[in-house]
């Protein structure tokens, strides 16, 4: 009995050192609330105030999804929501090569969900602050270039605006619909309005 109680006291202080590390490792985050809004509006804080929003809505999207979460596909032709966040973190790095005058070449490494999911919060957050502390005259060199087998393509930012950052805005709407699908509802006290948990 005594040796029972012992295993079960272990596995419990496991499992509330586990969920503490994971709530320390998400208060480490960016986007657990969306950041205050910049004082002027101009080109490159409206941009940063668009990513910021994004940045919050994956936060909350891919918060607490579970391994059947990320196998899951509404068809048998659909990605599943796993699929759908490797999507999601293509189109951010381009996004961020963008405004870091990078030519996008396809190259991403393979990653665990949990080391994505924090790279792509972190490059959405560093993304937003550099936009935060350009110029606007300096958005004309936000191109997004694309470098494959020896040849280039390049867009001006607007292409940016309209392909791949409002893809991903779409996309996390999918894994919230894809998750809900799998039984795991994305948290309804997160306000995208007022970005933040509501009380």
């Amino acid at each position: 009995m005594n040796g029972k109680f012992n295993i079960l006291y272990l596995i419990a202080f496991f499992l509330l050192t586990f969920q503490f590390v994971m709530a320390q490792a998400n208060e480490n985050l960016p986007y657990y609330e969306i950041p205050a809004y910049p004082e002027k509006y101009n080109a490159c804080t409206v941009t940063a105030r668009v990513i910021d929003g994004l940045g919050f809505r994956y936060y909350w999207a891919t918060e607490g999804l579970r391994p059947e979460d990320l196998d899951f596909k509404p068809s048998q032709d659909a990605r599943t929501t796993k699929e759908t966040l490797d999507h999601i973190y293509g189109l951010v790095n381009v996004v961020a090569n963008a405004v870091k005058q990078v030519p996008n070449t396809g190259d991403l490494p393979a990653l665990t969900f949990a080391e994505q999911r924090r790279q792509t919060l972190l490059l959405l957050k560093e993304t937003s602050d550099m936009l935060k502390a350009s110029k606007p005259k300096q958005m004309k060199r936000f191109k997004m270039i694309f470098q494959r087998e020896g040849s280039s393509t390049e867009y001006p930012f607007w292409n940016e605006l309209n392909g791949p950052l409002s893809d991903a805005l779409w996309h996390v709407g999918q894994v919230v619909s894809f998750r809900r699908s799998s039984g795991n509802p994305f948290n309804s006290k997160a306000s995208v309005l007022q970005g933040k948990l509501r009380e």
